[in-house]
């Protein structure tokens, strides 16, 4: 069975085109206009072993935000589809990520509640902006956009960290690996994974 989400949305801010594989390789194409960014999706398909393609305009001359937060949407939106009634999947993921200095978790359950908790990031990094393009309070708004428009609770905690391009890149590094965890077809299940009957 296939398991591929493709999702368009265009609004007054941007006009993005996402294709996701959950069971890819880690085949990624990205271009947001946000170099940072290009390079945070790039990991997070790579490390989350899915297929992905991103195609994002956005009026980025004004700020990276609206792009940002859009791509975020339609990524959750795309691996919503592409996961359709979420049987024979183990539901549940985590991951633990070190970067140099700095050490990141996420927990994922793929329960169709959306809910984000993030935590840790050190606040003076609060108007910090990496790489002259994005800026770093955008890691926690992608994450609950992400979470809330794929459906899946997430919780994101980083333990300890000092340079802002590890914080972010562990995170988005950790998330991939427990989304990739909890999407993972489990041998053991036949059906949706729930005593509901439905995620």
């Amino acid at each position: 069975m296939s398991r591929i989400g493709r999702v368009e949305r265009t609004t007054k801010e941007s006009s993005i085109r996402i294709e996701v594989d959950l069971d890819g390789t880690g085949q990624v194409e990205v271009s947001t206009g946000v170099p940072f960014y290009d390079h945070m999706l790039h990991s997070f398909g790579v490390h989350g072993s899915l297929d992905l393609r991103i195609e994002a305009e956005g009026d980025v001359h004004i700020d990276a935000h609206h792009t940002v937060e859009d791509t975020a949407i339609v990524l959750g939106t795309a691996i919503r589809e592409a996961l359709g009634e979420k049987k024979g999947i183990r539901r549940f993921g985590d991951a633990w990520i070190p970067m140099d200095e700095t050490l990141a978790h996420a927990a994922i359950d793929v329960s169709g509640r959306p809910y984000c908790v993030h935590l840790g990031e050190p606040e003076q990094f609060g108007t910090f902006t990496i790489g002259g393009n994005y800026p770093f309070v955008l890691t926690r708004h992608v994450f609950e956009s992400l979470s809330f428009h794929a459906g899946i609770a997430l919780h994101v905690r980083v333990l300890h960290g000092r340079d802002p391009h590890h914080i972010a890149e562990a995170q988005y590094k950790a998330v991939a690996r427990a989304l990739r965890a909890a999407t993972e077809p489990d041998p053991r299940a036949g059906g949706v994974p729930s005593t509901k009957g439905v995620l």
